[in-house]
């Protein structure tokens, strides 16, 4: 029996593969951060699992997650997104996913990448916390206050402190494991060599 996060609902194997498999993996992928800015972004104030089921849906409704196309989205689609049942039908999420698209963009041509852009905030290495009961997983930090900040600054919608913590934690920025789970020293070992500037040239 392998040892997992408090958090975790374990009688719920699609939320087990994705704590087993994603969450807290450091990503350098462009692609990959856009997808999961826009799913944190259509989670707020609703449970990472309801997003976490409909993620297929999202995939569909936003060109697999392709910024730019994302960008050149139209108000006659995010019309026919709101008759579609397979993602969380709020307009202002919807209309956020396609502002938050051309404000990645111009991230994207400022700092050569996203990636680059968002690790600068850890220095390009993941944080990791020391996490012995449920009382001590953080919901803010004053860097994801400093990182929403300027995301807000730049365009971006829906990216509150919380919303952005939670996008730390899954693309690896921020190692918040369990100390007792099986996965925590995995990452530190799976990273610990890495030079993370070279990731991301």
């Amino acid at each position: 029996m392998c040892t997992r996060c408090l958090w975790l609902d374990e009688t719920k194997p699609d939320y087990v593969a994705y704590h087993d498999e994603e969450w807290g993996i450091p990503v350098f992928d462009d692609q990959k951060l856009f997808e999961f800015i826009t799913l944190e972004s259509a989670q707020a104030g609703l449970s990472w699992y309801t997003i976490l089921k409909k993620r297929d849906g999202y995939r569909a409704a936003f060109k697999n997650f392709d910024v730019k196309k994302v960008a050149a989205m139209t108000d006659e689609d995010i019309e026919r997104l709101m008759t579609e049942p397979s993602i969380v039908r709020n307009k202002l999420k919807i209309a956020a996913t396609i502002n938050n698209a051309k404000a990645f963009i111009k991230i994207q041509q400022e700092f050569g990448s996203f990636a680059k852009y968002q690790w600068q905030f850890v220095n390009n290495k993941p944080i990791v916390n020391q996490i012995h009961s449920r009382d001590d997983y953080p919901a803010t930090s004053e860097i994801s206050e400093k990182f929403a900040k300027d995301l807000k600054k730049r365009g971006f919608k829906f990216l509150g402190p919380t919303t952005v913590y939670a996008h730390m934690q899954a693309c690896g920025m921020v190692n918040d494991h369990d100390n007792a789970c099986f996965r925590k020293q995995e990452i530190i070992d799976l990273y610990c060599d890495k030079d993370f500037a070279k990731e991301l040239m």
